[in-house]
């Protein structure tokens, strides 16, 4: 029962840490606007960039760092140190992957703006750092090498969401002496990269139909059109 309870909040207090929106919070006390009203309409990193520069595209990347790894180290330490609870044999990171999980769906689907945020592909990278920092260098290279072969930042964003949970059983199979709940800790992260999957549906729609635009490309379409594939925050 403590164990199931350790796990409870943990997932409650995530997601309403992950539900806090860093696009609107730092706009809003930087420009003193909602960023929802601006560009195209999105709530994410990309749209700040676009309408008030690096400065605040900065500041947001910081405040989604902080977010994730904050969320996972402070379960860890709460859960681990203050309440001395572990998991599947003495495992103390398992907690950690609850957190990270549970704080990027608060971000996708944030309780305090209707439940429509962004796709979590940035917060999933910050939440990985602190959960398994070699398997996430291996993802954003998946990211980065797909990006400058096909030039499109989805294709990036969903093989490395794909192949995420598929890193992370491999590697922690081999160290299984240091991950204990290596197959528990690989269901989340398939839960993890099933959901920025599901989340980039339009993007998918629109690389089947050849619309998709590259990076670097300008629009073609019409803000309207193109809002959805602006969420990859």
């Amino acid at each position: 029962m403590k164990y199931l309870l350790c796990i409870l909040i943990t997932a409650v207090l995530s997601y309403l840490w992950g539900s806090l929106n860093s696009a609107i919070i730092v706009c809003k006390l930087l420009k003193g606007e909602d960023i929802r009203e601006k560009g195209s309409g999105n709530a994410g990193l990309t749209n700040v960039l676009r309408v008030y520069g690096k400065g605040a595209a900065l500041a947001t990347l910081i405040f989604d760092l902080v977010k994730g790894v904050a969320a996972v180290m402070l379960a860890r330490v709460i859960v681990t140190n203050v309440a001395g609870v572990t998991f599947f044999g003495g495992d103390k990171i398992f907690i950690g992957y609850i957190a990270g999980l549970f704080t990027i769906i608060g971000h996708m689907f944030p309780l305090y703006y209707g439940f429509h945020g962004g796709k979590g592909v940035l917060l999933a990278a910050t939440t990985l750092i602190a959960m398994d920092p070699l398997t996430c260098i291996v993802s954003l290279t998946v990211f980065g090498v797909l990006v400058a072969v096909t030039k499109y930042v989805s294709v990036g964003s969903i093989f490395a969401a794909i192949t995420y949970p598929v890193f992370t059983l491999i590697y922690q199979s081999i160290r299984a002496d240091a991950y204990p709940g290596h197959i528990q800790n690989f269901l989340v992260a398939a839960v993890i990269g099933g959901l920025i999957v599901y989340m980039h549906k339009p993007n998918i729609q629109r690389l089947m139909a050849g619309t998709e635009n590259k990076f670097g490309q300008k629009k073609k379409n019409s803000v309207e059109n193109d809002a959805p594939a602006d969420k990859n925050s």
